[in-house]
């Protein structure tokens, strides 16, 4: 990496070209950058100072030794896009467009140097070959590059040309910050230095350039455009960000982190261990994916349509707003996503995919899927470790064609560690019995029973998104001013410990004010005055309606809720 001042002659050498990423997103200045960037020059001309632009970052492609170097644009497409329309008008205006040539077009035959991407290459060609000035009309709402020229076509003015505007006073003044890249070098540190300065550039844009070339339209259109460009609804979708531990990341990226767990545990690529490993880190994932195209000789056409049938599986399957939508009673996708997505168990994704790419029958699918929620969710109840989780979901199961419940069954059976063991009933028990968990682990399991145990047909309250519902504590944790007293220490004790477990935990459609959710039971119930309480917000929830109809609330009811919330669970997630 070499890094310094760099002035414009150094940013357009005439014996190289500049290639903004062929299928980089549009450029997108409009006229308060235009205003801005205008004021600017003029103030850079009249006098006659150093001006930092900004930051320019090239990285150098690998090209043949008889042909021009090419450099790609990394980061600065809008400030170079600009600074040539801008010139070409004020050379146009000028009568001096040799000027323009003479420092943005190639020296040998006179080609514009900077390669734009496809979405303004022809409008940005039309610019920069002009002869003289002119003014487009019938401009795309989109297409900013005419709409930039003729913005500076109208704005210079003869003031301007007069004055304060001078060709080479500008090309004499203008500063970049420039960082280049050698070939080997990893692009997607720099990247992630500007994702964290707020520009948004995902790995997935990183992909699309490494997958297609500038002449490859078709297969762009084909592989790419089709699938997670189609229109703005499918754009929307595979730009939906998701919080993944402690990770915000973007649907697109997550399926291609997925797709690439799938991949390197195909038994004949043979990936070595150490590269699994490599692979299997986020930060590193569009390096990870050249390294693995090219270290184990993929053929990339066979890969793309590999990752076009694995997304179009993915798109009809994983859907994010099943946590603010009624949940179904039937096992099936439905549930693992609100498993994945509302208890924030995105390892299970590549896994998940993996199931709806191999098994066809929907009934042996929906079985196995069934008992990943009786593992989950068993394992959730008694505090089982989640750390062994990427590893089982991304590698152990996949390697091991785990394709059926029975298999899960077996494979788990064999395992000589229990790390990833299957709680059974007595540890289950014990779980609703003792187990403190956080608050969105407990909502979820009591609205998982919740969407089990209902009563559709005779309920006349619709069971909302697990997302639109709040964790209410029975007996509150400040009950000592208003609840009874306790006879010593150690019943307090047993008491303060009891309230933070799944018997005194429960679901209801709106948190509780203060002072309703700290009042004696009675109050606590009912509510008072305009503030309901918990019969008011807890409307056709079965687990627990039954238990407000009782005029006391202590530790030996909570007991027998777990009780009761356990003989559900047991049956919900059956294991044999």
């Amino acid at each position: 990496m070499e890094a310094g001042k760099r002035t414009i002659r150094d940013i357009f050498n005439r014996g190289r070209n500049l290639e903004i990423p062929f299928f980089q997103r549009a450029y997108v200045w409009d006229i308060e950058q235009w205003q801005r960037f205008l004021e600017d020059m003029r103030m850079v001309s009249s006098t006659q100072k150093p001006y930092f632009l900004g930051s320019i970052i090239l990285k150098q492609q690998e090209t043949a030794s008889n042909k021009d170097s090419i450099l790609t644009v990394i980061d600065g497409q809008q400030r170079l896009t600009t600074l040539n329309i801008f010139m070409k008008v004020l050379c146009l205006k000028n009568s001096s467009d040799n000027d323009f040539t003479e420092t943005f077009k190639k020296q040998r035959d006179k080609s514009i140097i900077l390669l734009h991407n496809h979405n303004n290459q022809d409008s940005f060609n039309k610019v920069v070959n002009l002869e003289t000035l002119q003014v487009f009309t019938n401009i795309s709402e989109n297409d900013n590059i005419l709409n930039a020229y003729n913005f500076f076509n109208e704005n210079i003015t003869e003031e301007d040309l007069i004055g304060s505007l001078d060709f080479f006073n500008i090309l004499d003044n203008i500063l970049f910050v420039g960082i280049d890249l050698g070939y080997e070098e990893d692009e997607q540190q720099i990247f992630d230095t500007i994702n964290s300065l707020g520009v948004r550039l995902t790995t997935a844009e990183l992909l699309k350039n490494y997958f297609f070339k500038r002449d490859e339209i078709e297969y762009y259109e084909k592989y790419w455009k089709e699938i997670f460009e189609k229109d703005d609804e499918t754009k929307i979708y595979w730009d939906k960000e998701v919080t993944t531990g402690r990770l915000k990341r973007t649907f697109i990226d997550l399926y291609f982190y997925s797709y690439l767990q799938i991949k390197i545990q195909d038994p004949e690529l043979k990936v070595k261990n150490d590269d699994k490993i490599e692979f299997s880190k986020v930060e590193n994932l569009f390096e990870s994916y050249k390294r693995f195209i090219k270290d184990y000789q993929l053929d990339k056409g066979a890969i793309l349509n590999e990752i076009r049938e694995y997304a179009i599986l993915f798109k009809d399957n994983f859907d994010y707003d099943i946590v603010n939508n009624e949940l179904t009673d039937e096992s099936g996708i439905e549930r693992i996503n609100a498993i994945t997505f509302g208890l924030d168990t995105s390892t299970l994704i590549p896994y998940t995919l993996y199931i709806l790419k191999n098994v066809d029958d929907i009934n042996k699918r929906n079985e196995l899927f069934a008992f990943i929620e009786s593992y989950i969710m068993r394992r959730m109840v008694v505090k089982a470790s989640t750390k062994n989780y990427n590893q089982l979901f991304t590698d152990r199961l996949i390697s091991n064609k785990i394709l059926s419940k029975e298999m899960f069954i077996q494979f788990l059976e064999k395992r000589s560690d229990q790390v990833n063991y299957l709680p059974n009933d007595k540890e289950l028990k014990k779980g609703f019995e003792n187990s403190v968990l956080i608050n969105k682990q407990s909502a979820g399991i009591i609205y998982f029973i919740e969407s089990k145990i209902r009563n559709r047909e005779k309920q006349a309250t619709q069971l909302l998104g697990l997302n639109k519902y709040s964790l209410e504590h029975l007996m509150p944790k400040k009950w000592e001013n208003k609840w009874r007293s306790v006879s010593d220490k150690d019943a307090k004790d047993y008491r303060n410990f009891k309230i933070k477990t799944l018997g005194n935990l429960a679901i209801i459609t709106q948190s509780l004010n203060a002072s309703i959710r700290d009042a004696n039971w009675p109050t606590k119930k009912r509510g008072s005055g305009n503030k309901g309480g918990l019969t008011h917000y807890s409307g056709g929830i079965e687990t627990l309606a039954p238990y407000l109809q009782l005029p006391e609330w202590d530790e030996s009811e909570i007991e027998k809720r777990a009780e009761f919330l356990f003989k559900k669970a047991k049956d919900i997630w059956k294991v044999e």
